[in-house]
């Protein structure tokens, strides 16, 4: 019977079934991990698409032993938004970090782009302000 620990030291193969489970959980969303000493893997589409994965936020994560809720400046995701938590051991100590792609952004857009539509109204009468400005009679 094979055994897999979650350590500082696992590697992608020991972190392989849980990340596999968390993404078919969260139906097939990108998921990533890493143990604190050794890279991890990414996940896309059902199948392991890197075995040797680090990426900027995991290794935040890891560093900071705090969760992360960023859109990353560089990496595989950079401009998307993503997820990270630590995996902590029995001290409190970050040993690992997993991460998934964050579509609770994209409601978070929807959200920004029905107030612009909302002050827009207010301010021009419209859902739309034309470039001439503020319609008569509107107050700013």
């Amino acid at each position: 019977m094979e055994t897999y620990e979650i350590s500082a030291a696992a590697d992608a193969r020991a972190l392989r079934p849980i990340m596999m489970a968390l993404h078919e959980l969260l139906n097939r969303l990108p998921v990533t991990a890493r143990s604190r000493d050794r890279p991890g893997l990414r996940i896309e589409g059902g199948r392991i698409v890197d075995e040797s994965y680090s990426g900027p936020v995991l290794e935040e994560v890891l560093a900071a032993n705090e969760l992360r809720r960023v859109v990353p400046s560089t990496g595989t995701y950079q401009g998307t938004p993503v997820v990270v938590a630590p995996i902590r051991d029995s001290a409190g100590e970050a040993i690992a970090a997993i991460g998934v792609v964050d579509i609770t952004g994209i409601f978070e857009l929807a959200e920004l782009m029905d107030r612009h539509a909302s002050i827009n109204r207010e301010v021009c009468g419209t859902e739309t302000c034309s470039a001439e400005g503020p319609r008569r009679g509107s107050t700013i």
